[in-house]
């Protein structure tokens, strides 16, 4: 994460989301002979009423304390919604921090209970999409649902993780956006660095989105996938937070086609849930290729 190890965290995310706002979006006239896609610098500034030296020193990480005032008008002039806002003031708020030890990733034994007794697809994710712990029936939906695979390595560089989202492309932007969201200033985290630095040299995909900077939380929600047995499924997506890990359930609407399709899915379901290491951790490493 070069960008973000940088210290200029917060100059590099002004100038990515300024590209992304054109000119008509922001009530100016288009022009013409344009070099840069979106806003210019002193467009920036103009519209949030600074100078444009002061706005260039900010890019350039000369001056890393906007007062929150200034911080509120240049989230206005970005269009930013309040995910991004927040990420823009947690930015400018940031203050160097100490490395901490990292303890591994853990999920409590009555999570695992609990995985068993649930008849619907249901895993504990760790902060890096890592899945720690998952139940036959999410391992039945989609085998990338295994302990040791990672979601959003599998979702990038996976060809039948790929034809398994219904808009890939949707998926890909979310799931992206919410692992810059949860890196936040943890900048320095091994797993963190391991992860971006893989897929940025194996992903065009992920380079592309990587450098928008969007930033996004994805909590519940409903998805369709296409199981390769028993096809479409339209799914509901919950997440719960259980200490450091998520556990996240799928469930369809009662009574529905999906509800019908899950039962006879829960037939292919492997006759051992899935679990974690001997000691009760999982084995956060990147999964080797298959």
């Amino acid at each position: 994460m070069k960008d973000e190890g940088s210290g200029n965290r917060l100059g590099g995310y002004l100038r990515a989301r300024r590209e992304l706002v054109s000119p008509a979006q922001a009530g100016l006239p288009p022009g013409g002979n344009r070099r840069v896609p979106g806003l210019r610098r002193e467009e920036v500034a103009l519209l949030a009423g600074i100078s444009p030296d002061y706005y260039l020193r900010l890019e350039r990480g000369r001056d890393r304390n906007p007062s929150p005032q200034v911080l509120e008008s240049l989230a206005r002039v970005l269009q930013l919604d309040d995910v991004e806002r927040t990420y823009l003031l947690g930015l400018a708020s940031a203050r160097p921090r100490t490395p901490r030890r990292k303890r591994p990733e853990h999920v409590p034994a009555r999570v695992h209970e609990l995985l068993a007794h649930l008849q619907i697809p249901a895993f504990v994710e760790g902060r890096a999409f890592d899945v720690l712990a998952s139940n036959p029936m999410a391992v039945a939906l989609s085998p990338r649902l295994r302990p040791g695979e990672n979601r959003l390595r599998s979702l990038l560089l996976d060809p039948e993780e790929q034809a398994f989202h219904r808009d890939w492309t949707a998926a890909t932007a979310d799931f992206v956006a919410a692992l810059r969201t949860t890196i936040g200033d943890d900048t320095d985290n091994p797993r963190f660095v391991e992860l971006v630095g893989e897929l940025a040299l194996s992903s065009q995909r992920f380079r592309t989105l990587w450098a928008r900077h969007d930033v996004r939380n994805l909590d519940g929600g409903t998805i369709t996938v296409h199981h390769p047995v028993v096809g479409e499924l339209r799914l509901h997506r919950d997440k719960l937070a259980i200490g450091d890990v998520i556990l996240v359930v799928y469930y369809p609407d009662k009574g529905s086609d999906s509800d019908e399709k899950l039962r006879l899915l829960s037939a292919l379901a492997p006759t051992e849930s899935a679990g974690t290491s001997p000691d009760g951790t999982a084995d956060s490493r990147r999964p080797k290729t298959p």
